[in-house]
């Protein structure tokens, strides 16, 4: 799958609507019970960055990275302004944010995972597209700098292995790999002084 990585305007994702979506499967019985089955492990998230067009600039940029983009073919990173950090929108990020594995005194890599939820049914999501330069790793709860970070995959290498039973945890911001979900822009210039785009239809994708 070709991916490039670049950020689609994050001045233009920042008015976007969106957020994850699930497919679940429903079947009423007889009596009335439901009978209800996830057919998708993990949740994909569609984006509608329309909304944040706001000018004839606007309009140009989005037109040139489309084009660039070659419509749906090939994929690029999107900053979901809600969910973008390891923790809360708002807080700062700390080397103690997430769990990202448990030292067993021979492994080194480790992958990015953010996770959801209060404790009753947590959803764990894998990160594949950190931003450089954001990362904090902390082994046993002490922040150490010993590690490389593939942007790319998500993974990180320790220098040393973490001895067994050490947590391994991590702080990070992130992009979301996506691609539009659309071949066609229809731009409508009936503004004198500006214009919109109603329907720019992104879609996250495994990249």
């Amino acid at each position: 799958m070709s991916f490039d990585d670049v950020r689609f305007s994050p001045q233009i994702s920042r008015g976007s609507s969106g957020g994850p979506e699930r497919r679940t499967e429903i079947v009423v019985t007889g009596s009335g019970a439901e009978e209800r089955n996830s057919r998708w492990a993990h949740s994909r998230r569609r984006y509608n960055a329309g909304f944040g067009v706001k000018s004839l600039d606007d309009i140009h940029a989005v037109v040139a990275f489309f084009e660039e983009r070659r419509g749906r073919l090939h994929g690029f990173r999107w900053k979901d302004h809600l969910d973008f950090k390891s923790c809360a929108p708002g807080a700062a990020v700390s080397p103690r944010d997430q769990v990202i594995g448990t030292g067993d005194g021979v492994a080194t890599r480790f992958q990015l995972v953010k996770r959801y939820g209060s404790g009753l049914r947590d959803y764990s999501r894998s990160i594949t597209k950190p931003v450089a330069g954001s990362l904090r790793v902390a082994v046993a709860g002490q922040e150490v700098t010993g590690f490389t970070l593939d942007t790319l995959t998500g993974m990180v290498t320790l220098a040393a292995a973490p001895g067994a039973g050490t947590l391994v945890t991590a702080g990070f911001c992130f992009d979301v790999p996506v691609r539009f979900d659309t071949d066609e822009l229809r731009i409508n210039l009936t503004q004198f002084a500006g214009g919109d785009i109603p329907d720019i239809p992104v879609v996250e994708i495994r990249a």
